[in-house]
Order: C-alpha cells, then sequence, then structure tokens
C-alpha cells in the first residue's frame, strides 16, 4: 500500500471522489450501502478544509448521493458525468432519449426475472446489470448486454465496472466531469486530486495526471493508471482525516 501523504503535499487541492468501493464498502445491492455518521463529518471537514472544492464523482445518481449523505449536499457529478451539480448548486443534464432503452430494459428485466441473483438498476437514462450476487452469471450478462448495446452505440456506451454492465450515455465520462469542474470556482487554479476503486475510475485518473494532479487507486491488485495506491475504504477515509487534521 502507498500512503499519499507525502504525494499530496499541496494545501490548496480539488479533491474528487468516488463513493461506493471508494467511501463505502460495496454492498450486495446498491441500495444496502450504509454511510457512517462519521464519514459525513469527514466530509464536511475536508470540504472546509479545501475550500469547498470536494465534488462527489460516481455512477449513482446525484438524488441517490443526496439520499446517501443526507443532510449534506456537496458538488457532484452523477451517472458518470452524465449528470453535474456545481458549488453553486446549478445543475447540468442533458436531454437523454430514454425512449430508445425501452426495448432494452423490458429484456433486462425478464433476465432478472429467470436468475437468481441478478439486479436491474434502472436510472431512468442508464440501465445497470449487477451480479454480484451471481457471479456463475457472468458470461450471461456480458452476451445480452453486449448484444443490448450494438443498435445503442450512438446514444449509449456499455461500461464494465465491478460485477456490473452499465448501459450509459456517450460522451460523457468522469474525466469530462473532473475536466469541467476545474474551470468552475472553487476548484480552479488548484492542483486536482482523484481517489476511485473501479475500472470506470481510469478516465478520472487519466484527467488528473494530464492536469499535473494526484491519482490515487484504492485496492492492491488491479492494472491501473493511477500513480498512488490505497489499500482500502477504511485508509481513504483516515488519509481524509489526517488531512484535515495536518495539511
Amino acid at each position: 500500500m502507498t500512503v499519499p501523504g507525502a504525494l499530496v503535499p499541496e494545501r490548496e487541492i480539488a479533491l474528487f471522489l468516488d463513493v461506493d468501493g471508494t467511501l463505502l464498502e460495496i454492498a450486495a445491492t446498491p441500495h444496502a450501502v450504509r454511510v457512517p455518521p462519521a464519514l459525513r463529518d469527514t466530509l464536511q471537514r475536508a470540504a472546509a478544509h479545501e475550500g469547498g472544492a470536494l465534488a462527489l464523482i460516481s455512477g449513482r445518481t446525484i438524488s441517490e448521493l443526496d439520499r446517501l449523505f443526507a443532510p449534506c449536499v456537496f458538488p457532484a457529478a452523477g451517472q458518470h458525468g452524465s449528470e453535474r451539480r456545481d458549488a453553486r448548486g446549478r445543475f447540468t443534464r442533458p436531454h437523454i432519449d430514454t425512449e430508445s432503452l425501452r426495448p432494452a430494459r423490458e429484456t433486462l428485466s425478464h433476465l432478472e426475472a429467470l436468475h437468481t441473483g441478478l439486479l436491474l438498476e434502472d436510472k431512468g437514462t442508464a440501465l445497470a446489470m449487477h451480479y454480484r450476487s451471481a457471479p456463475q452469471l457472468e458470461s450471461i450478462v456480458h452476451a445480452q448486454m453486449a448484444k443490448l448495446a450494438q443498435p445503442l452505440e450512438e446514444q449509449f456506451v456499455l461500461r464494465k465496472g465491478k460485477r456490473v454492465l452499465e448501459l450509459a450515455p456517450a460522451g460523457y465520462s468522469k474525466r469530462s466531469a473532473i475536466e469541467a469542474f476545474m474551470t468552475e470556482a472553487p476548484f480552479t487554479g488548484r492542483i486536482p486530486v482523484f481517489v476511485g476503486d473501479d475500472l470506470t475510475d481510469e478516465d478520472g485518473f487519466a484527467a488528473v495526471n494530464a492536469l499535473g494532479g494526484h491519482s490515487i487507486r484504492v485496492g492492491d491488485e488491479e492494472v491501473t493508471v493511477a500513480r498512488s495506491r490505497l489499500g482500502s475504504v477504511s485508509a481513504v477515509v483516515a488519509w481524509l482525516r489526517e488531512r484535515n487534521l495536518t495539511a
């Protein structure tokens, strides 16, 4: 494990944090996660420490992030960057043709009903099929999702995560979200730091690397473009608390 304290010496940073697998332990289902009250306090203190330059960068919707972290409300990018709320509370949401997802939604609902352990997460503008509780169905899920993605490839992309595949709007990413935040106060002019744990975070790591920042991947096994690592969710939270006190 590489502890990034010495690698993030700057006081004025722009802090971007993935949620599931980074701030929160991954649960059997997305709705099963719990946010410890102490984590809310840690994030509030971290946001104040960084002059408000803290944003959550997640595959979840912003409404889900607000539910999880209530009563705290942070700048955020949801659904892998396809929706965003800046530090002033202004929302950016593109128009997505959700009707085009209807055939895929029906097919995946049927697949979910056929196989115990599958979970379809319908985000409205994206469809995620989780197979964490049925890893033996990985090949079935991948084959079906790939087939559904083909006729939608101009509007949607297939994103692979930890035992989940998602049809998500094309043209958006965690990279584009971070780059957008970095053009706005209070993020602009600061050194960007992104902490994430998954394949969907790799473009975010690339973004902060290109901007001269610090990329930190949670976990010790995966190949990554991140330049530093923390071994676990608890290590991330401990680092945030230490930074709040010492940097």
